[in-house]
This record gives structure tokens, C-alpha cells and sequence, in this order.
């Protein structure tokens, strides 16, 4: 299903809201693995932002979601892909994902890490994203990068 969105550029006063977002969306699965913790969760984000690179999903105008593509030497890092929860199960997410990955045409290939035994991990086999490794608490996950 797609969904209609759009993407703005994030500015450090988004860090906020996006980190509130992820304490919300992640807490679930960090509390499965044990790892909850409400004040890290979000100082983890707030003291790694960096807006460069990161877009906030709009839907309807309203801030939906964010996503970081952060490019290194050797590959493209999907980072702080994160989806309001009464945004989720609708497609958006993966919409959001396709876009993204299509509009970078560039050999490096995609990398992402996901908590293990997250819901999210399906979205990503989808969308081309096979297992590198994984521990206890993290999947690493790769997909090939886009030529022109």
C-alpha cells in the first residue's frame, strides 16, 4: 500500500520530538530484551543527533516519523527510522523506505541495524535487506546500492 508523505530536512529543535518518538516506538522491544531504560533511550538519541542528514516524515502536513541516511566511505547507514505508532501498519513506512532508497543512486550498499525479534525486521527483508550478523540484541542488515 502506498502512502502519501512528504519529507523536510530536520533542524536540531526537531531532536526533541524525535527522541520522545523513539523512546515510545522502541519500548516495547527494548523492554522483551531487557534494556529499557526511559532516560537513556532518548539521551542515546540526543547526544548522537546530528540534523545533517536527517528528514522528518510528513503526512497531511503533520510530523509522522523521521529517517537519517548518513553516508560513510563504504556504505549508506539508515539511521532513526522512526514511525508514530498510529502511523504504523499502514504502508507508510515502507513507502517512506522505497523513496528513500530510490532517490540515491550509488554503489555503497544500505546498512541498518534493528533490535532483534522487532516487527520491523519483515519490513526490511521486503524491501531487499538480508542479515549480516546479529547478537542477542541487534540484527545488522544489508541491501545492495542503486546505479543509475
Amino acid at each position: 500500500m502506498l502512502t502519501s508523505f512528504s519529507l523536510r530536512a530536520a533542524t536540531d529543535t526537531d531532536a526533541r520530538w524525535i527522541a520522545e518518538l523513539r523512546a515510545i516506538v522502541l519500548r516495547d522491544d527494548l523492554q522483551r530484551l531487557g534494556r529499557y531504560d526511559p532516560v537513556r533511550v532518548r539521551q542515546r538519541f540526543l547526544d548522537g543527533f546530528d540534523a545533517g542528514h536527517a528528514k522528518v516524515i510528513l503526512v497531511d502536513g503533520v510530523e509522522a516519523g523521521s529517517i537519517t541516511l548518513r553516508p560513510t566511505i563504504d556504505c549508506q547507514w539508515i539511521e532513526h527510522f522512526y514511525i508514530d505508532r498510529c502511523r504504523q501498519g499502514r504502508g507508510l513506512g515502507g513507502s517512506v523506505l522505497a523513496d528513500v532508497m530510490s532517490r540515491h543512486f550509488d554503489s555503497r550498499p544500505f546498512r541498518l541495524n534493528v533490535l532483534a525479534g522487532s516487527p520491523a525486521q519483515r519490513l526490511y527483508l521486503r524491501h531487499g535487506f538480508s542479515v549480516e550478523s546479529e547478537d542477542p540484541i541487534d540484527v545488522y542488515m544489508v541491501a545492495p546500492g542503486r546505479t543509475a
